[in-house]
C-alpha cells in the first residue's frame, strides 16, 4: 500500500482560542515494502501524521457530503483540498471505508502494554481479530490465527495463551500488545516509539522483531523515533517533521549528512555521526551509511591503508 499526503494540515481545537496547528502543509509519499523512519521533537507534528494513516484522525472532507476547500489567508494564494492516499482507500472521501482501513494498517502506540485488559493473553489479541472480521470465526480460526501471532513475536502459544496478560514479564507484554494487532495481518504496521523504556537488550530485540514481521508479515512498516541510532540502524528512509511540516525526506545515509541542519531543529544525530565528525575535524573522512557495522569497517578499512 502506498501512502501519498498532499498539502495535509491539521489544527487541534480549531475555531478556540486554544488552537493549535500541528500539521501544516504536509507533503510526503512513503512507498510500499519501505520499513520507514518519522522523526521530530516533541510537538513536531509527527504523531498527528501518523494517526491520519488508519483514520484515527480524519480529514475535515472526510466527515462532510459536500467539502468546500479551505479558506485563503487575506494576500495569500487559495489553499489547495488535502489529500491522503493509502494504498487504494481516499481518506478524503466520505465513502471511505475506515474499519476496513484500519484492518489493514496496524497502530500499536507507546507503551501498548498498557492497553492489555482481558482476563487471558488469547482473548486479548484475539480481540482485535474478532473485531475487523467480515464473517463470525469459528474457535478454531481463532485460535490458529492467535497461535500465528503469538508465534511470529516470539511467545509459545501453549506457554501463554491461558495465563493473564497482566502475570507476564514487561517484554512478554509489549509482545503481546504487538499481536493484538497484527493479529489481522495488516500491510501496513506503524509503531510509535516501539523502543521506549527498554534497556539496549531489550531494544536490540525489538527491533529484530519489527524486522521479522516485515520479512514474513507486514509489507511495510512505518516507525516515530526519537532515538537517532535507531533510525539510522533500521530504515530506509526517514522524514524529519518540524513545526508542523515534513521538512525532508532521505537515506539515514544522506540524513545524517547534515548534522547542523538537524541539531538546528533540536534534534540530534547517531553515535556514528559524531564520531565522522570528529574524525573530519582530525583531517579523516569516514564514508558510511551511519550504521555501526559499516563505520567500523570503514574505520578498519582505513587503518589497513595507512599501514
Amino acid at each position: 500500500m502506498r501512502i501519498v499526503a498532499e498539502h495535509l494540515s491539521y489544527t487541534y481545537n480549531p475555531k478556540s482560542p486554544f488552537a493549535t496547528r500541528a500539521l501544516d502543509d504536509v507533503n510526503l509519499t512513503i512507498e510500499e515494502g519501505e520499513f520507514f523512519g518519522i522523526i521530530g521533537h516533541t510537538g513536531s507534528g509527527k504523531s498527528t501524521f501518523v494517526q491520519h494513516l488508519n483514520g484515527l484522525i480524519r480529514l475535515p472532507a472526510s466527515k462532510k457530503r459536500h467539502p468546500k476547500p479551505p479558506k485563503a489567508k487575506r494576500g495569500q494564494p487559495a489553499l489547495p483540498m488535502p489529500k491522503l492516499q493509502v494504498g487504494e482507500f481516499d481518506l478524503a472521501s466520505k465513502k471511505t471505508d475506515f474499519r476496513a482501513l484500519r484492518k489493514r494498517v496496524g497502530m500499536v502506540f507507546q507503551y501498548p502494554e498498557y492497553q492489555l485488559f482481558a482476563e487471558t493473553v488469547e482473548d486479548d489479541v484475539a480481540y482485535g481479530l474478532k473485531n475487523f472480521a467480515e464473517k463470525k470465526l469459528t474457535p478454531e480460526e481463532t485460535e490458529a490465527a492467535v497461535r500465528a501471532a503469538l508465534e511470529i513475536v516470539g511467545l509459545d502459544y501453549n506457554q501463554v495463551a491461558e495465563m493473564s496478560p497482566f502475570d507476564l514479564s514487561g517484554g512478554q507484554k509489549r509482545r503481546v500488545a504487538i499481536a493484538g494487532v497484527i493479529v489481522t495481518r495488516p500491510e501496513v504496521l506503524i509503531l510509535d516509539e516501539p523502543a521506549a523504556g527498554l534497556d539496549p537488550l531489550g531494544k536490540q530485540e525489538v527491533m529484530a522483531l519489527l524486522h521479522r514481521l516485515h520479512r514474513e508479515w507486514c509489507k511495510t512498516v512505518i516507525i516515530v523515533s526519537h532515538d537517532m541510532d535507531e533510525i539510522a540502524e533500521n530504515c530506509t528512509r526517514a522524514a524529519v517533521f518540524s513545526e508542523g511540516r515534513a521538512v525532508c525526506c532521505m537515506p539515514p545515509k544522506e540524513l545524517f549528512k547534515r548534522a547542523e541542519e538537524l541539531i538546528g531543529l533540536g534534534l540530534d544525530v547517531p553515535l556514528t555521526a559524531k564520531l565522522c565528525a570528529a574524525l573530519k575535524r582530525r583531517g579523516i573522512e569516514v564514508d558510511c551509511d551511519f550504521t555501526v557495522g559499516d563505520f567500523v569497517n570503514k574505520v578498519i578499512a582505513l587503518k589497513g591503508g595507512q599501514a
